[in-house]
């Protein structure tokens, strides 16, 4: 694996965590566009555990056709990541990652501050990004994670990932997200950002349950 030095950048827009603000659909960050689905991936706890490892080694962005690299973990145990609750208040972490996994390469498990670099294409159009997670949940029925762009993305803005299972035993993911606007083609022709999003929710999709079901 190509590992990079590691470098403390900032995310590029203000609302650090607003993925997960109830009301993030009716009052998205300012020049936002914001975007949620979710879907039925199927029930009971091993669909639940196979997800949930496929999400948080890579495999969504993967299967986006984005290439994971220069995977870089924080640089040190202080950085634990930001969570609120349902009304939107910080709550603290859900776990600690001291004990960093790794996948079949060598690559490591997503763990809250950690600054990943994507590279690929969405529609034919650029999808290169430097991104930071912005936090990790790891709860015995609920694991995800959020990235937020730190720079070189043609968006600004955050999107979360969670698989979650629920207490009628089925297994939901759920993506949501809010971009504005950075890469000139898209200030001009904003409905892009709409396209590129619903590709990309598609292909998430796609790599977390090729076999999936019932649109919410």
């Amino acid at each position: 694996m190509r590992r990079g030095s590691f470098r403390d950048d900032t995310v590029d827009y203000a609302a650090v965590g607003a993925t997960q603000a109830p009301d993030l659909m009716h009052f998205p960050p300012e020049r936002s566009i914001p975007a949620e689905e979710s879907w039925r991936i199927g029930s009971g706890e091993s669909r639940f555990t196979t997800a949930s490892d496929a999400l948080m080694s890579w495999a969504a962005q993967r299967g986006a056709g984005l290439a994971v690299k220069d995977v870089r973990p924080a640089a040190g145990p202080m950085y634990s990541g930001v969570s609120f609750d349902a009304e939107g208040t910080p709550i603290a972490p859900s776990r600690s990652d001291a004990d960093v996994r790794f996948d079949a390469d060598g690559t490591p498990y997503v763990a809250a501050g950690t600054t990943i670099r994507v590279d690929g294409r969405v529609k034919g159009l650029r999808a290169d990004a430097e991104l930071r997670v912005i936090f990790a949940v790891d709860e015995p029925r609920r694991v995800g994670f959020a990235l937020g762009t730190v720079s070189d993305s043609v968006v600004s803005g955050e999107e979360s990932f969670m698989v979650e299972w629920y207490d009628n035993d089925e297994v939901w993911f759920t993506v949501r997200a809010f971009d504005a606007p950075s890469a000139l083609v898209y200030r001009v022709f904003p409905g892009l950002v709409r396209r590129r999003r619903r590709e990309l929710f598609t292909r998430y999709l796609r790599a977390i349950s090729p076999l999936y079901t019932t649109p919410a």
